[in-house]
């Protein structure tokens, strides 16, 4: 399945920096008793598919015995005297087992086959990456929601932001009516996104939860900073967490100060693609009197508590000025 080149590097550098993550094909398991299980959307417990690898027996005829793996057509096509191939995609191994038996009732009387799963390929792994505490990739053997997946990771941490988007990087394999349009060939990098809040999952809005697909990429986005300066108690950085108003991140700061002239704080909101910020003058006075709404925040905001005669250019360049001296490389600045 061709995806973005990006992509693929990213998920080798994830495996390569976990060696639990390359664990996935030794975890491979006998099929289920059950047959007809539920999964994923589309497949059941124990069916088959592409590049799965089968043991197979037949009593009495060891010479008939093999090895086989499942080709890109979705069939067996190598058993030993069988000139058709025998179809294995979306087939459970009893059923898979019943096909081989009636082929090879030409040269055997009532053959007796038994079908095995030595190796389970054709369900990729889902990987889950960002701000998790362990990026982990979970082999797709039973049925997986988001929350689980998320739960295999160690939970979100506390850098991450409001979305976890999910990257479906392989069609439906055995789709039913409903999913018939998921089955359609991937195209290059026109891959399907679906973006869920945190929020929403949280609180157990069934949407926000999804079923996991295999080979699927789910990203929970990290949060970008905002910043603030000027008549504060902590200048500094905040991560930008959903619903971050600028009241909240003044409180997370430690308060303004006595001095601080809160009819006139300044929020400098740079916009992707301009080189010059956007100025909001607010009246944050107004705002804890809840006569005007509080403000949204936006990834890179800088926020600026201004005092009488004290002015943006020059509280800026002390908070960088104390950043960067921390570097002993680093010259002072003038």
């Amino acid at each position: 399945m061709r995806i973005s080149l990006a992509i693929a590097i990213f998920a080798f550098i994830v495996s390569g920096a976990n060696p639990l993550l390359a664990q996935q094909s030794s975890q491979a398991q006998a099929p289920s008793s059950k047959s007809q299980s539920l999964d994923v959307p589309g497949m059941v417990n124990n069916q088959l598919g592409p590049g799965d690898l089968l043991e197979i027996k037949v009593f009495g005829v060891a010479e008939l015995g093999s090895i086989s793996r499942i080709d890109g057509y979705g069939n067996l096509s190598s058993l030993p005297f069988l000139e058709k191939p025998i179809p294995a995609k979306c087939r459970d191994e009893i059923q898979v087992q019943n096909a081989i038996a009636e082929a090879y009732k030409t040269f055997i009387n009532d053959p007796q086959v038994s079908v095995r799963i030595v190796e389970r390929n054709s369900r990729q792994p889902a990987v889950v990456f960002g701000a998790v505490r362990q990026p982990t990739r979970v082999p797709m053997q039973a049925s997986l929601r988001l929350n689980e997946l998320i739960a295999s990771s160690g939970g979100i941490t506390e850098r991450a932001g409001g979305t976890i988007q999910i990257l479906h990087t392989q069609p439906v394999m055995c789709p039913g009516p409903e999913e018939e349009q998921e089955a359609l060939p991937l195209k290059g990098t026109d891959l399907p996104l679906k973006v869920v809040r945190i929020a929403d999952m949280k609180i157990g809005k069934v949407e926000a939860n999804p079923v996991i697909r295999p080979g699927d990429y789910v990203l929970v986005s990290e949060a970008e900073q905002v910043y603030i300066t000027g008549s504060v108690v902590s200048p500094g950085s905040q991560l930008l967490t959903e619903g971050l108003t600028l009241s909240r991140v003044l409180a997370m700061a430690g308060g303004t100060r006595r001095e601080a002239n809160l009819s006139d704080v300044r929020i400098y909101r740079q916009k992707i693609g301009a080189v010059r910020q956007d100025l909001l003058k607010v009246d944050y006075a107004a705002i804890k009197r809840n006569e005007l709404p509080d403000v949204l925040l936006e990834p890179f905001d800088v926020i600026e508590v201004r005092e009488p005669g004290v002015t943006f250019p020059g509280i800026l360049k002390e908070v960088l000025a104390g950043t960067f001296r921390s570097y002993p490389f680093f010259p002072r600045l003038p």
